[in-house]
């Protein structure tokens, strides 16, 4: 629209001055008259005119006229020369008012008042026809640019949603996924940069993964042989009747056992982390999960002396490996009647929220500190409240690594006392 308006104002501008210039020569010509052959003059000139391109007039000092086919003198036209575009309001000897006129006037040196005049319609109409061209060629260049510019958004955009795709899965925990490239273009630097620093992250992960289970793995068998052994030193114990020989031989069994269960579980971590994506899953009715969870756990509450409730109601089924859910929430289950003293209550509960099923575990036991809610998601971290009690510290872990599995999400909070373990089947998605 600038551009349109400053063409405009330029193709008016030149043609009114080329207009001037044309009267300037007229006033030249008139002026070399003697006063006495103006009016003839004028006059000759109006007989000749065949196209009614130029309007003539004189008039007196005063205003009155002599001669010309300009009837009235325009009231508001200088008479120093000067270029005055009239629309409309000369009047001329026809009775109508002459269309788009250029006017000058000057007052000569007998006091009389020359008035010449151009019609500007043909100018205006060329000015009309370079407008419209501009118009339509600029509403054709419009067009055809939001085209091109929808075009190459459309394909920018489907290379963002494989992107966002890849990226998504990911964030779930497939690093062996790289991001699509398809040309040469700043997007496609990037991915290259990412895929380089995913298979770096990959091979040092794998690397760092594959020693810490071999590790665990490798010490798990003699572990074992270990453990055999003491069974067998306790076995001699027995016989030569030495009690402080077999509480430390039945220490030693303990500590061995409990090494043997933390490479257990640092191994099946490792599996659970290394599972087929959505591999073995399939349709999970919770409802039905929940309650078998629960009544496994009745007699072990019975035996602690813990009040122990399950509250399930119907919820939709959730896309998930049922084994994998069941081992979490009995984690959850164990860790909950672990901490609870005889006596205490837990409660599990199965719910349904617009978002999809809950899950929640709560017990009135000792509860987790707000800055150790995330760290005792780490392996082997163990809370200053319950390091007394016995345990590896990989419970949550595991659970943890099944809630990533799913693309559920856990969170830790306070039942006051106690702890709350909240569930949110529901899978977040990137936006």
């Amino acid at each position: 629209m600038s551009l349109l308006g400053f063409i405009g104002w330029a193709v008016t501008g030149d043609m009114e001055r080329e207009t001037d210039v044309v009267m300037e020569w007229q006033f030249i010509y008139f002026d070399s008259m003697p006063h006495t052959d103006l009016a003839a003059a004028i006059q000759r000139r109006l007989e000749h005119e065949r196209m009614h391109a130029n309007y003539y007039g004189l008039f007196t000092a005063d205003g009155q006229h002599i001669s010309g086919d300009v009837m009235k003198l325009p009231p508001d036209l200088p008479v120093d020369r000067r270029g005055v575009t009239l629309e409309h309001t000369l009047q001329v000897m026809s009775g109508q008012p002459a269309p788009v006129v250029r006017a000058m006037a000057e007052r000569r040196k007998d006091g009389e008042i020359l008035v010449l005049a151009r019609d500007l319609t043909h100018i205006l109409r060329i000015r009309e026809t370079i407008i419209n061209a501009l118009i339509g060629g600029g509403i054709l260049c419009l067009v055809a640019g939001v085209v091109g510019g929808l075009a190459l958004s459309v394909r920018q955009m489907r290379r963002l949603k494989a992107i966002r795709r890849v990226t998504l899965r990911i964030a779930q925990g497939d690093l062996g996924q790289r991001l699509p490239i398809g040309g040469r273009d700043e997007i496609d630097m990037l991915a290259h940069l990412v895929n380089h620093m995913l298979e770096e992250v990959e091979r040092l992960m794998n690397e760092v993964k594959g020693a810490c289970d071999g590790i665990a793995h490798d010490l798990r068998t003699p572990l074992a042989h270990v453990r055999t052994l003491l069974v067998h030193v306790a076995e001699r114990a027995e016989r030569v009747d030495d009690a402080a020989l077999a509480g430390l031989v039945e220490r030693a069994r303990t500590e061995t056992d409990a090494l043997l269960d933390r490479f257990r579980a640092m191994l099946r971590i490792s599996e659970i982390g290394t599972l087929q994506r959505r591999g073995g899953f399939a349709e999970v009715e919770l409802k039905a999960l929940v309650d078998e969870v629960g009544e496994l756990y009745e007699p072990l509450a019975e035996i602690r002396s813990l009040e122990f409730a399950v509250e399930s109601v119907a919820v939709e089924a959730i896309y998930g490996d049922r084994a994998l859910l069941f081992e979490a929430f009995s984690n959850l289950l164990d860790n909950a009647f672990k901490f609870t003293q005889p006596g205490g209550t837990v409660r599990m509960s199965l719910s349904q929220t617009p978002a999809g099923p809950l899950v929640e575990i709560v017990d009135n036991g000792p509860g987790i500190p707000l800055e150790e809610r995330d760290a005792v998601l780490q392996r082997f971290y163990r809370g200053e409240r319950t390091r007394h009690l016995a345990g590896s510290g990989l419970g949550l872990s595991i659970v943890s690594a099944v809630m990533r599995v799913h693309d559920f999400t856990m969170r830790l909070g306070n039942a006051d006392p106690g702890t709350r373990v909240r569930i949110e089947c529901w899978s977040r998605t990137l936006a």
